[in-house]
């Protein structure tokens, strides 16, 4: 896997997530203060980036107005994808 910061606009969140605001509000916090200390994990498949966990943080930056994230790509077939969606 490798770290790479990607345009929050170019992350599919392709299932409804649920977040605590509280636990928003906190990261915003820590966000603005420190940057971002735990990257979030997004599949590469075939050149897209799809994020199912990190919602919290994803959050964060939208209601921060970020433009990118730091995430950890890791590739995966278009199978592993659909494991996922599953």
């Amino acid at each position: 896997m490798k770290i790479k910061t990607i345009r929050l606009n170019q992350i599919r969140r392709p299932l409804p997530r649920q977040t605590d605001p509280e636990k928003v509000a906190t990261l915003m916090e820590s966000i603005a203060k420190e940057g971002l200390k735990e990257p979030i994990d997004v599949l590469e498949v075939e050149g897209k980036y799809y994020g199912f966990s990190g919602c919290h943080r994803f959050e964060a930056h939208q209601r921060l107005k970020k433009e990118t994230i730091k995430c950890r790509v890791r590739r995966a077939p278009r199978s592993v994808l659909q494991r996922h969606l599953a």
